[in-house]
């Protein structure tokens, strides 16, 4: 007797192949078998009128610490989602130095989110452990994250590492490989990542082929500089011999729309050459990030303190001032391209300003009487630099594009939801995917669509047997109606369920019923394959 049959919905396998009426079987937490079946069942759902799907991955998010304090994990899971990948863009709270603590500490926070508990860990293994011992309902995956790994060894330093501190970080490195991470991830965009050179990260990324792990990258500019970075990291894998996914790929600002067939074209280029390429995308056409990421690189050296100090001499002050107002060709200039109008504060650390998240850089500064470039220091000295925002600078035709690509998988990228007002990514991309890029803009197809949230990421991040509905696989299963799926999160008013999901269940265990989580905590750590090992 199967423990399960989920009977007469429209099967969705994950592989992209045309979806077809039958029933899934499970048993001991796997798909025992798709069709149509004759057996008895402990328990039979009726999905007629309903699509059933691999339960959704989410390959790119920032729920590192947010899986800790809601360990139900119900925005994720009623969206579908029953496996994240975290530690993403270099941002992750291990390896945990002690004595560098503050600086991982305000390093993450807007990303991550604040924990009014100590972190119990100090190395990726010690993390990966407690993050098992918490019994998640989902299932969470983690890379090693370039930007912790190097504030452990060598702080905020705008230097080159030395030779022994670059063997630091790639035993640091190898540790959390042996643990079961899959990859590393790093963020070019943010220092101190942005202080690493390509050769430096090339050597750093020897590690990585002993364990057959990824490189996953935020790439260093997506702004005028986008075509120039996706090169960069084509190369540190090429280099080193590594697959390569770049993260949510895009062209910011609006004299760079367009140019992600460019960055389509070389990703291309370099599959034809033989080199394991992909991308992600999220189905928004704003980003988000930390208030600190606009301005100048040079302001980030030393850590937040030093940069806040530099707020406070009034010629530092007028020389941020002045390079902000102008196209730079060093670094991405994001906010001359698009406008303080664009920027939009949507956590702030204190209750001071609570009232302003919602609000533009602009809309603050007129209501301050101040310069856009001032206010936006004055609230970053007010709020310890610690202020998330929401950034209004992509084409949706550009985002439509990679959506369609048949190599970019659709990811989330969302923050901790410890924020005012979060992206609405948070609660709601994978039912707008359904909702708007399948069946109202039909820039996929259902099978497509439910192929770059299952299968693809399962198969890109190695995750075991998950991501298809075929025996022997584990039983997250997803089930919807495709008419009626939708996402009713908006950037007015995040916080808000999708409609349309049915049920999620989580290796064979229903998870969430209709609008109700059932309490059920049966997910836990992935560890990278020990099969995927050299």
């Amino acid at each position: 007797m199967l423990d399960l049959i989920i009977r007469g919905g429209r099967i969705a396998d994950g592989t992209g192949n045309a979806w077809f009426y039958g029933d899934v079987g499970v048993k001991d937490g796997r798909i025992a078998a798709v069709g149509k079946l004759e057996q008895e069942a402990a328990r039979t759902v009726d999905a007629r009128g309903s699509v059933v799907a691999p339960g959704f991955i989410d390959g790119h998010c920032h729920s590192d610490l947010m899986i800790f304090d809601h360990p139900h994990s119900d925005i994720k899971l009623r969206q579908g989602v029953t496996t994240e990948v975290v530690g993403n863009c270099g941002l992750a709270p291990a390896p945990y130095v002690k004595d560098r603590a503050e600086l991982l500490r305000s390093y993450v926070q807007p990303v991550l989110g604040h924990t009014s508990w100590e972190w119990p860990w100090e190395t990726v293994g010690q993390y990966m452990e407690h993050l098992a011992a918490n019994r998640p309902s989902e299932n969470v995956a983690t890379y090693v994250a370039h930007g912790a790994l190097r504030i452990a060894v060598t702080g905020f330093d705008n230097r080159p590492a030395t030779r022994g501190e670059l063997e630091r970080m790639k035993q640091i490195l190898e540790e959390g490989m042996r643990a079961g991470a899959i990859g590393l991830s790093i963020g070019l965009l943010y220092a101190p990542g942005s202080y690493t050179s390509r050769e430096e990260l090339a050597e750093l990324c020897s590690v990585l082929p002993k364990y057959d792990g990824l490189l996953s990258t935020h790439i260093r500019g997506e702004g005028n500089n986008l075509i120039p970075s996706v090169k960069e990291v084509i190369w540190i894998a090429e280099r080193a011999g590594v697959p390569l996914h770049i993260s949510h790929l895009k062209a910011a600002g609006k004299a760079n729309w367009g140019k992600v067939l460019e960055a389509i074209e070389l990703i291309e280029d370099a599959r034809a050459r033989g080199m394991d390429v992909t991308c992600d995308v999220y189905p928004y056409h704003a980003g988000s990030t930390t208030l600190t990421t606009v301005l100048p690189p040079w302001t980030l050296e030393g850590g937040i303190e030093k940069t806040l100090a530099a707020f406070r001499d009034p010629a530092l002050r007028r020389r941020i001032r002045e390079e902000l107002g102008e196209e730079q060709t060093t670094w991405d200039n994001l906010v001359c391209s698009t406008g303080w109008h664009s920027v939009i504060i949507s956590a702030v650390n204190g209750e001071r300003n609570r009232d302003l998240e919602g609000l533009s850089i602009a809309d603050i500064a007129e209501r301050r009487g101040v310069h856009p470039a001032d206010c936006m220091m004055d609230l970053l000295l007010e709020e310890d630099g610690r202020i998330s925002i929401v950034y209004f600078h992509m084409s949706e035709d550009d985002v439509k594009q990679v959506i369609g690509y048949e190599k970019a998988l659709i990811a989330s990228d969302s923050l901790t939801c410890e924020t005012g007002k979060p992206h609405p990514r948070l609660y709601g991309t994978f039912p707008r995917v359904f909702a708007k890029y399948v069946r109202d803009q039909r820039v996929l197809s259902l099978e497509q669509a439910v192929r770059k949230l299952t299968s693809f990421p399962a198969q890109r991040f190695k995750l075991g047997k998950r991501g298809l509905l075929v025996p022997g696989y584990i039983a997250d299963i997803a089930v919807f109606d495709p008419d009626a799926i939708r996402d009713t999160a908006t950037f007015e008013e995040p916080r808000q369920y999708p409609e349309g999901i049915s049920r999620v269940f989580v290796g064979g265990v229903e998870t969430i019923s209709g609008e109700t989580h059932t309490q059920a905590r049966v997910g836990g750590l992935i560890r990278a394959s020990a099969c995927c090992r050299h």
